[in-house]
Parts: structure tokens; sequence; C-alpha cells
């Protein structure tokens, strides 16, 4: 790990005053970027130290939604009274993720910010362009087990890591952040980007842009949503698929739908033209397997994850049958 400078500001204003594009990084948990720094995977030269900014509330707004202050740890989220009523989508997903310790230090802004966990990506010695940009990607024809079946480039292969971000893609909440020309808020469908002939962006912020909170929308869901992931073992684990699914029904008929998968691509997917077709239909295991099929009709499998279809389709059907009779912890 290289020297850095540290530095502490006390205001979100102060914060993206000092940052600039010569190495300088936003650090608050650091439950990703210190395992990047020990793996000389990124080499910041200034740390800007962000978890003394006033940005760790949970609270209502006015419209009835939720705003979520970027330094709300994993767990406080999780467990906080407003989510567990009214989103227990998000609860659900973010208890599914890494491990209690984790989610102690973890913040949400953070986890909007989680790098790849590509096997490549992380190894310096070879190449990745991700990390080196036209330097290849070696895990189009090497081990692909966990990579993406959906949404991937010649560039670029690996999958975004959160269950958190599932969530709040099904969810449609926005980003709120801060930068030095000022403040803007960000759809979530439009947060994260698929990796097309620039894998090293991995999101749509400017260099010297704070996430400063996340917005949810009025619930609408809390009755018939449910999270499910699908990994190699029972917990710690990255997920292979993951499902994240909420219904609004007017007896066994769909009224709304929404349906977000991790594990599969670059950014949380969502296609709403498999939802709205969906919509004005009874919840029946033929329409659910419809639905699922079409949301994998563009999957391109590489040499050792083709079984991640089959695995989608399944958990797409059991994720929207759980939601339907109530969801389960």
């Amino acid at each position: 790990m290289k020297t850095f400078a540290y530095e502490k500001p006390a205001t979100p204003e102060a914060a993206v005053k000092d940052i600039d594009t010569s190495g300088a990084k936003f650090i608050a948990g650091g439950t990703n970027l210190l395992d990047l720094m020990k793996e000389n995977v990124a080499r910041p030269e200034h740390l800007i130290d962000i978890t003394g900014l006033p940005l760790k509330e949970v609270r209502q707004t006015e419209s009835g939604g939720v705003m979520i202050g970027a330094l709300v740890s994993n767990a406080d989220l999780a467990w906080h009274p407003l989510i567990e009523s009214r989103y227990p989508l998000l609860s659900q997903a973010v208890l599914a993720g890494a491990s209690p310790q984790l989610r102690n230090m973890a913040s949400t802004g953070g986890n909007l910010l989680q790098r790849t966990r590509c096997y490549y990506f992380y190894d310096s010695n070879v190449p990745c362009n991700k990390r080196e940009p036209g330097s290849g990607c070696p895990a189009k024809d090497g081990l692909n087990r966990i990579h993406a079946i959906l949404g991937a480039s010649d560039q670029c292969v690996a999958t975004h890591p959160s269950d958190m971000c599932v969530a709040l893609a099904a969810l449609e909440a926005v980003v709120h952040v801060q930068g030095r020309a000022g403040k803007r808020s960000i759809e979530f469908a439009d947060f994260h980007r698929l990796p097309e002939d620039s894998p090293e962006r991995d999101n749509q912020l400017a260099d010297d842009e704070l996430i400063t909170a996340v917005e949810l929308p009025p619930a609408r869901f809390a009755g018939h949503s449910h999270y499910l992931k699908i990994r190699d073992r029972a917990s710690y684990a990255f997920a292979l698929v993951s499902v994240a699914a909420a219904l609004e029904l007017d007896g066994d008929v769909i009224s709304d739908v929404r349906l977000a998968l991790g594990g599969v691509a670059h950014k949380p997917w969502r296609d709403k033209a498999v939802e709205q077709s969906l919509i004005g239909k009874q919840v029946s295991r033929e329409n659910l397997v419809a639905a699922a099929d079409a949301m994998l009709r563009d999957a391109q499998p590489l040499a050792h994850n083709a079984f991640k279809i089959k695995l989608a389709r399944r958990a797409i059907v059991r994720a929207l049958s759980d939601a339907a009779v109530g969801g389960k912890v």
C-alpha cells in the first residue's frame, strides 16, 4: 500500500472542495476501498474521510417517502423501523449481504460505489480493462463462472456485487449527490453504467461528486415483496443470482410489479417491458415462467456460467411467487 495524505472535513461543501482528479478518494467505512488499496488495485494519493459529515439520518420526507443519509450504516438501515415496516424488500437485501461486522462498518453511499469482485480485476498481475483500459479482459476466455450473462461487452463481463442496489433498483430510488458545481439528483436506473467501451467507469458520478443521500419514493409494496439470493454458501458470499420482486395485487391479479436481478450484469438488471407484460395477469406459474423467460431472452452465457440462465429463471419464478403470498425474511 502506497503512502497517502489524509484529511477529515466537517461539511459536504468542504469535502467536495478539497477533492481533485489527481488521485483523491472519499472514504467512509472503507470495506471495499481498503481491500483495493491492499491489493494494489487502488492507489489514492489523498484520502478524504467523510465519516464526520452530517449524513447519518433516516427520515420521512414530505411526500411520504424516506431519505437515507449516505453515511447510514448497512446495519442501522436494515433494522430501522421505517425501512423494516415500509420497505422490507430493502431490509431483506441488506441483511443478505456481507457479514454483521461488515454491515456495521459499510455505509449506504459506499454500497452504491462497490467495485466488481471479478477475480481478474483484483489481481494486479493480470490485464483488466476495468483497471487498465485497453489491456484486455481475461475473464472472457478464462474462468468466468461468476460473470455476466446480460449487458456485458467485449471489454468487460464483470457483475455488480451489491445486494442493496438490487432492491433500490426495484424500489426506483433516487441518488442525491453534491459536487463543486452544486447538487443534483440521479434516478437509480441511470446511476450505474453498463461496461460498453468504458468499463473503468462504474457510474455517472463526476470525479468531484459525493453521494449525500438515497431517497425512496412513498412505499407501495410492503405487503408483497421478497428478496431472494442464490449463492455458493449460506453466508458471506456474493450472489450468483439474486432477485428483488415486488407486487401490488387486486385479488390474484397483478396491478403493478417491480423486478430486478443481481449477479447477472454490470448493474442491477431491470426490464420494464417484462414488468408491464405482467400487469393485468393472474399470479400463475405459467405467467411467471413466461416473464422469467422474457427477462432472460437476451442472455449470452460464457463458457462456465450457462447455468445462471436456468438458475435465474427459477429464482425469478420463486421470488415472484413468494412476494405474492406476502414474502418472507
